[in-house]
């Protein structure tokens, strides 16, 4: 059982900045797909960003050009840096790590836009 655990967020004004870290309890360097999924009220849970085992990419149409995943396999991290926020943006973010059979979460972390 792989644990991930988020750090980060919190309030940020419109225009800010913020970045989220995902750590994992076992090596990630392998994995398939890790990635940040988020959630606002009422909403379904949705793809924000993903990056393969071999550092491709992948965003989520609101969020391109302002948010950049990257990932650390020495420290079995994931980030999530997260520029010119916008309240919309406000939501639960998630990290997931998906590999053969595997589909593990997070227990969240809440990022709030607001001024």
């Amino acid at each position: 059982q792989v644990q991930l655990v988020e750090s980060g967020g919190g309030l940020v004004q419109p225009g800010g900045s913020s970045r989220l870290s995902c750590t994992a309890s076992e090596s990630i360097f392998s994995i398939l797909v890790m990635g940040w999924y988020r959630q606002a009220p009422g909403k379904q849970r949705e793809l924000v960003a993903a990056i393969t085992r071999g550092g491709s990419t992948n965003y989520a149409d609101s969020v391109k050009g302002r948010f950049t995943i990257s990932r650390d396999n020495a420290k079995n991290t994931v980030y999530l840096q997260m520029n010119s926020l916008k309240p919309e943006d406000t939501a639960v973010y998630y990290c997931n790590l998906k590999d053969l059979g595997s589909n593990y979460w997070g227990q969240g972390t809440q990022v709030t836009v607001s001024s």
